[in-house]
């Protein structure tokens, strides 16, 4: 899940400025749904990574940079310490941010939020009605126990997003719950395309085809203007070719006055400007490529960070093969390197829901 909101630089090769850090701070969850990465139940889970232990990786992180963390799960509200790690965060200078499911929720947990220095929330909102919702979070009452969550959160003035994961049974819905994020006063509405990996393996047959994919990128490219929302597609890196080609094709310049954030971050950020901390230490490129890059119980953050060689390899777009190794977009798309892996077990490999052909010898910043 990603809550970008200040500029990350255009990533040259073998960048690895760090913008972003998704952290699983547990897996125990409330709810139990459908196309879970983490696969999370009630728990408890053997391993989770003592205070003491995060509070040191949180110092490790700032020796790194100054980025987004996201307290994620499972679901973060279940950690007994889980503001104490905000207001770490927030003292070091990190934009602490967190997912929840958003069923927990009190008036008083959002005070403790905003107290914590905890900057904004993420709520998923998966069907425009509480039937759609409900049934892909397979939870009766999910639906109407985030929309309490998000009216606290409104009340509170604590700023939310909506992230929505697409899948076949609810791409048609996909304006519906757009419209539905501007009416509850989101801030920004999120895009997942399903990458299935972990409980979400079950859902491959979900999954949008190439060409509609495409054709869903490019209507919300063209709903940027027409919602006061910050739109962001998330884990459809093609989004950024897809941006530039519809700019390009209007004589647009596509820089940071013209498309703000959009113009400086790039599509897959595994492993580049982004990774995922599990909630026994594991550190992957992301959430959904569950490769081991490195484990912050043996090593500090940012030696794992400076010196993984499967960040080395992501880093380095030579490396990268097939269609994506040959297109003229891959500084600003890359492909999803999960989706790659979870096809052909190479997660070099070409981005398998994709249907540009590259043209040959042209390169796009």
């Amino acid at each position: 899940m990603d809550m970008t909101s200040h500029p990350a630089h255009m990533h040259s090769v073998k960048s690895n400025q760090l913008r972003l850090v998704a952290w699983e701070v547990t897996r125990s969850c409330n709810l139990n749904c459908v196309h879970c990465r983490a696969a999370a139940e009630k728990g408890p889970y053997p391993g989770e990574l003592d205070t003491e232990r995060c509070l040191q990786i949180l110092d490790e992180i700032a020796l790194v940079g100054k980025p987004i963390v996201i307290l994620t799960g499972g679901e973060p509200l279940l950690r007994g310490d889980i503001f104490k790690l905000a207001e770490e965060g927030t003292e070091k200078g990190l934009r602490m941010v967190m997912a929840t499911n958003g069923t927990l929720l009190t008036e008083f947990l959002v005070r403790r939020m905003k107290d914590a220095g905890i900057k904004r929330v993420s709520i998923s909102i998966d069907g425009a009605t509480a039937s759609q919702h409900d049934a892909f979070r397979k939870v009766d009452g999910a639906f109407d126990a985030a929309m309490s969550g998000i009216e606290l959160l409104r009340k509170g003035a604590m700023p939310f997003q909506i992230n929505t994961t697409v899948t076949r049974h609810n791409v048609n819905q996909i304006d519906e719950i757009m419209e539905l994020a501007v009416g509850l006063g989101a801030v920004a509405h999120h895009l997942f395309l399903l990458v299935p990996t972990g409980r979400a393996r079950e859902l491959a047959d979900q999954e949008v085809d190439a060409e509609e994919y495409e054709r869903l990128l490019r209507w919300f490219y063209h709903m940027r203007d027409k919602v006061p929302l910050y739109l962001k597609a998330t884990c459809a890196p093609q989004y950024y070719r897809i941006l530039r080609q519809e700019a390009h094709a209007k004589g647009e310049r596509v820089d940071f006055q013209t498309y703000g954030l959009d113009a400086v971050t790039r599509g897959c950020l595994g492993g580049t400007s982004f990774c995922f901390i599990s909630h026994d230490g594991v550190v992957q490129p992301c959430g959904y490529l569950e490769l081991n890059c490195g484990d912050v119980k043996q090593d500090p953050f940012h030696k794992v960070w400076n010196e993984s060689p499967i960040f080395a390899q992501l880093r380095d777009y030579s490396n990268y093969k097939g269609k994506c190794g040959q297109c003229e977009y891959i500084r600003v798309c890359g492909g999803c390197r999960a989706r790659a892996y979870e096809a052909t077990g190479d997660f070099l490999a070409e981005e398998p829901l994709c249907s540009y052909q590259p043209k040959k010898g042209m390169r796009h910043g």
